[in-house]
């Protein structure tokens, strides 16, 4: 194992689910973590300096279980074309998120979905 410093970390998490009230209470009241209620969504502080924060999502379409981490990436487009050659196919993105950066979902040539991040 190397001892250089990765730029492509893992940033974030996200957990679909039908039921969002249901899942989020699963998770929080288990885990303790704080939920924060937006459209279609909660956002998770596992109230933790290590690890990563995350979400639980009611898409209302399929998937609706599913479990993504993402990775953070300089250049979403550069990287969805290093999967593709690779093996791997791009599922839904890159999508613009609100606070500017962009997202998107790619399948490795397992089917594992993963997620990109900006």
């Amino acid at each position: 194992m190397s001892n250089t410093t990765t730029t492509h970390p893992v940033v974030h998490f996200e957990i679909g689910c039908r039921d969002l009230e249901k899942t989020t209470a699963f998770y929080t009241g288990i885990f303790g973590w704080a939920p924060t209620p937006i459209p279609q969504a909660s956002l998770l502080n596992t109230q933790s300096p290590e690890g990563i924060q995350g979400h639980i999502t009611a898409l209302g379409h399929e998937p609706h279980q599913y479990v993504l981490f993402y990775i953070r990436t300089a250049d979403i487009e550069d990287s969805l074309q290093k999967i593709e050659a690779a093996g791997g196919r791009k599922v839904v993105g890159p999508f613009p998120l609100p606070d500017g950066r962009k997202f998107a979902w790619f399948s490795d040539p397992e089917g594992n979905m993963v997620g990109l991040t900006t």
